[in-house]
């Protein structure tokens, strides 16, 4: 799949600017940088709390255009240069990977594989039944068959007479990505492309040898939590779970009888993921967050409150796992990032509830410029994101995502219509 550079293809001899926006609940961000020889340096950073978002979709095209054009003339400010395309994550309940088979039969009379068969035997395999309302954004490729011998990692220049492909087939409801679209050309930029954002994540936080082992993220966002588990170097299952921070922070709020405000400002001073790491007698006082509350809070009743939420959270992405025989059998654990991720002791929960090796996100990639916000998860999507205009997804080949592509063309044509 090749992947374009900011008004047109990417110059190995000129600098080109690049950008990725993650557009999520409870933040947007954007991650603008350089491109020259191969190269990348992040000039810019910017984030802001999001608004017209529910669990990844918009629902106010108002208040998310003016938050995602707020976050962009932020990032412009501090680079001095103008951003007018970026490539646009998205994730949430609205997306499903769905497994799927393509066969036909080889074009040549010698039966020799070509690429041209490689790309129709990927374009049968994104046909699939009961995806109504759905736009395909990636297909990609896991094991190809020849002539019934499976397993084969790249069949270009084999012979055979029939050529299948398994692949994971990534879709997002429509609407969504419309809306989505809407905001994005909205507040001023053009939609260079529409990325499942944990492929994104992915470039930013895992190893190769991570992904060909089995590996899963676990994105602890706001209002949802997004896991993704690869194997043999690709996308294996992905599901959203409609659970996050904010309901941890909500449990607080009912538990200690405050508003949400305060509930927040405890869960992120003083919030742990065991409550075995408090004692009775560590308390804190109300006062401390307010002039209007009084009384004394119990720490280790609000680390109850967290460890209660997280493992119901944890249950749940086990009960996914079961269901794809990967419980417990992940050689390359789990990563976490998001929020959520930056509960103390948080680590600890994952490892014992899963039965894995856990550790958090970190970027691996070598990266120069603003570097010293990196280990910040509010970035992580957006630095991959912007790292997708430079790579593709992955050394296998794979279809690109013309079906959306032609969907954000006729958007942008239909909203030009709207505009002054």
């Amino acid at each position: 799949m090749a992947i374009l550079g900011i008004g047109g293809s990417i110059s190995a001899s000129k600098k080109t600017i690049i950008a990725g926006l993650d557009v999520g609940s409870a933040k947007i961000s954007v991650c603008v940088g350089q491109y020259q020889e191969g190269t990348v340096d992040i000039i810019s950073l910017a984030s802001s709390p999001s608004a017209g978002l529910r669990k990844g979709a918009v629902v106010d095209i108002e208040e998310t255009t003016s938050r995602i054009s707020q976050v962009l003339d932020e990032a412009e400010q501090m680079c001095g240069c103008t951003v007018s395309s970026a490539v646009i994550g998205v994730s949430g309940s609205y997306i499903d990977a769905t497994p799927s088979r393509g066969v036909i039969a080889i074009s040549r009379a010698d039966g020799e594989i070509t690429d041209g068969d490689v790309e129709r035997v990927l374009q049968a395999a994104r046909v699939i039944p009961n995806i109504q309302n759905k736009e395909i954004l990636h297909v990609i490729p896991r094991s190809y068959t020849v002539d019934g011998v499976n397993g084969i990692y790249d069949p270009v220049g084999m012979t055979g007479i029939r050529l299948e492909a398994d692949v994971v087939v990534v879709s997002a409801v429509s609407t969504a990505v419309k809306n989505l679209t809407r905001c994005v050309f909205q507040a001023g930029i053009d939609v260079q492309e529409i990325v499942y954002a944990p492929l994104a994540l992915a470039k930013t936080i895992l190893s190769d040898k991570q992904k060909e082992l089995g590996v899963a993220i676990i994105d602890f966002g706001a209002q949802t939590t997004d896991v993704t588990i690869f194997e043999e170097g690709e996308i294996l299952h992905t599901f959203s779970l409609p659970l996050g921070s904010n309901n941890i922070t909500n449990d607080i709020a009912i538990g200690l009888r405050t508003s949400i405000e305060i509930a927040e400002k405890i869960k992120i001073q003083h919030g742990v993921a065991r409550a075995d790491q408090y004692h009775d007698k560590d308390i804190v006082e109300l006062s401390s967050f307010s002039d209007h509350d009084n009384g004394q809070v119990s720490l280790k009743y609000v680390s109850e409150i967290i460890e209660a939420r997280l493992n119901e959270i944890l249950m749940m992405i086990r009960d996914e796992l079961r269901k794809i025989n990967r419980d417990g059998t992940l050689p390359a654990g789990v990563v976490i990032t998001g929020g959520g991720s930056q509960t103390k002791g948080i680590l600890d929960l994952v490892k014992d509830v899963l039965r894995l090796p856990a550790q958090l996100g970190q970027p691996i990639q070598p990266l120069s410029g603003m570097v010293d916000k990196l280990n910040d998860p509010i970035y992580a999507t957006s630095v991959g994101l912007m790292n997708w205009n430079v790579s593709s997804n992955s050394g296998r080949r794979s279809l690109g995502p013309k079906g959306i592509s032609d969907a954000v063309d006729k958007a942008k044509g239909f909203f030009k219509q709207f505009l002054p």
